[in-house]
């Protein structure tokens, strides 16, 4: 097992952070702006955002760097800032860190199919590896390829990953199928935890997707499947539109009243995604420490 990842499960669980866009919506980003560039346009405030999850008690930070690889960001015209903007995601939470918690560094999908011969393996892999090596140029201590849909995409991650000699945590969405427990491309828990496995993920797990209040059984699948620690960040509840906004329903108090479940169906590190906030954060330590 990687060293970082030793040390921190030595004091399970690991309270990771919370949701970032929402974060930096509260401090103007507007619909459809690219995020990722305020790592280099507002780097302040990304900062803030870092440093608010520290406070409230993280273990762990991600990096503003989820849409930062060069399909992503051609969308708005800066895939050839793509090292820039991951180079500065990463050391502006380790500048936020300060010692105080470890950087994980966060890679999003492509929104490509391969599948349907959108990208190309090759292509693909080399997007990851480009977005990867700029992460550890910034001093990453570890890589959590995350909200993946299609287990290709994220062993390709995984690979760009290993071949920068970061550990990695793996992070699948479970919201398909007709009980909700598949990943929009048929993947069940299982395979999820034996393909990444013998990839050779340091860390498996599951975010974004379904709400914490359904995330229990899809954790113990996963903890049933492998062998390495599991990661769980869930939304706060499941998404509604109100007056053209997403909204989340769920309050930090009833999001971590949820939580000895998690960490009885095997999770190790746990935190939140979408709708989730600092409050959140601070919420899930009370209920551990109680």
């Amino acid at each position: 097992m990687n060293k970082i990842i030793q040390q921190l499960i030595q004091e399970a669980p690991v309270v990771i952070d919370g949701a970032w866009a929402t974060q930096l919506q509260t401090r103007g980003l507007a619909p459809g702006e690219c995020p990722d560039a305020w790592n280099l346009t507002r780097p302040l405030a990304v900062e803030e955002v870092a440093r608010a999850y520290l406070d409230a008690g993280s273990r762990v930070i991600l990096t503003n760097t989820f849409g930062a690889n060069r399909v992503v960001l051609a969308r708005h015209g800066l895939a050839d800032r793509a090292v820039e903007i991951n180079r500065a995601g990463a050391r502006i939470s380790r500048q936020a860190a300060a010692g105080r918690a470890h950087v994980f560094a966060s890679v999003g999908p492509s929104g490509k199919m391969l599948m349907s011969g959108e990208i190309e393996e090759s292509e693909l892999r080399a997007v990851f590896v480009e977005q990867v090596r700029a992460l550890a140029e910034g001093g990453a201590d570890a890589i959590v390829v995350e909200t993946m849909t299609d287990l290709a995409e994220a062993k390709l991650a995984l690979a760009a990953a290993q071949e920068a000699g970061l550990p990695a945590v793996v992070s699948l969405v479970f919201d398909s199928g007709k009980n909700r427990d598949r990943t929009m491309m048929g993947a069940t828990p299982e395979q999820a935890g034996e393909e990444l496995t013998a990839a050779g993920a340091d860390v498996i797990g599951a975010n974004c997707g379904i709400g914490i209040e359904s995330v229990a059984p899809i954790c113990a699948r996963l903890r049933a499947s492998t062998d390495r620690p599991i990661w769980i960040k869930p939304n706060a509840g499941l998404p509604e539109m109100k007056e053209g906004r997403t909204v989340y329903r769920t309050t930090p108090e009833e999001f971590a009243s949820h939580l000895p479940a998690v960490i009885n169906s095997g999770a190790v590190f746990v935190g939140g995604c979408c709708g989730t906030s600092p409050d959140f954060i601070r919420a899930i330590l009370r209920k551990i420490r109680t």
